[in-house]
């Protein structure tokens, strides 16, 4: 039996090809966003599997709408946090980093706490979250993105262990692409620049293997790695 899946965050980028994969399979995918316009036309394209619910993660009722969707799809089986945003900047902006931090951590965190613990009731699921490769280090131009991605790629990782202390059947997935050409990746100095198509197979795959941990494409395992490895007065140079 197909898996009920949503998708937070799937009205555009990586998070709407990733909900529009499973949908061309015959998978029921609940999707949310901000723009209620973009997730209708994804409604209309898959009426009989698509259900929708629009909101922003940034404000207050994250909860109430995840559980109308919830009874929408009659179930859930993978929640998949797509949601997430960040600029770069040569200041330092108080509004980009409220932002960010909004979004990224304490919509996150709601969200994924919600997710955990409902699955932990009905004794299992997969929680996924889409990170970054900005996780590893932190960033001149967008500190505090690079520093909510590492909120978390952390947390999930503390809901991996708890998960496992607990003996519950549920699967932490974090994905942490590279640079993927999404309007989000922005930028002058890309490389290894993915497909969304190609990265959304990629995490598809990666959900379905109930990985732990992944890197969007593969390869960026080795920058994620020499990141961590480059010392502080070599990192500040390109950082």
């Amino acid at each position: 039996m197909p898996p009920k899946i949503i998708v937070v965050g799937a009205s555009s980028g990586i998070g709407k090809r990733v909900a529009e994969i499973y949908l061309e399979n015959g998978t029921k995918v609940g999707i949310t966003g901000r723009r209620l316009a973009l997730l209708e036309e994804i409604l209309n394209k898959y009426p009989q599997l698509a259900e929708i619910e629009s909101f922003d993660v940034t404000g207050t009722e994250n909860v109430s709408h995840l559980n109308t969707l919830v009874n929408k799809l009659g179930g859930l089986d993978i929640l998949i946090i797509s949601a997430g945003l960040g600029d770069p900047a040569t200041e330092l902006v108080w509004e980009i980093d409220k932002r960010t931090v909004d979004t990224n951590v304490n919509g996150f965190v709601e969200i994924a706490n919600w997710g955990f613990n409902h699955f932990v009731k009905q004794g299992h699921g997969q929680l996924v979250v889409f990170s970054s490769i900005a996780a590893n280090r932190g960033n001149s131009y967008a500190p505090a993105y690079s520093a909510s991605k590492a909120f978390q790629s952390n947390y999930f990782e503390g809901l991996a262990i708890k998960a496992s202390r607990m003996k519950k059947n549920i699967t932490v997935t974090c994905i942490e692409p590279g640079f993927v050409n999404t309007r989000q990746a922005k930028g002058n100095k890309r490389f290894w620049v993915v497909p969304v198509d190609k990265a959304a197979r990629q995490i598809i795959r990666a959900i379905r293997k109930k990985k732990r941990k992944v890197y969007i494409s593969h390869r960026w395992w080795l920058i994620a790695k020499l990141m961590r490895a480059i010392p502080y007065f070599l990192y500040k140079k390109i950082g």
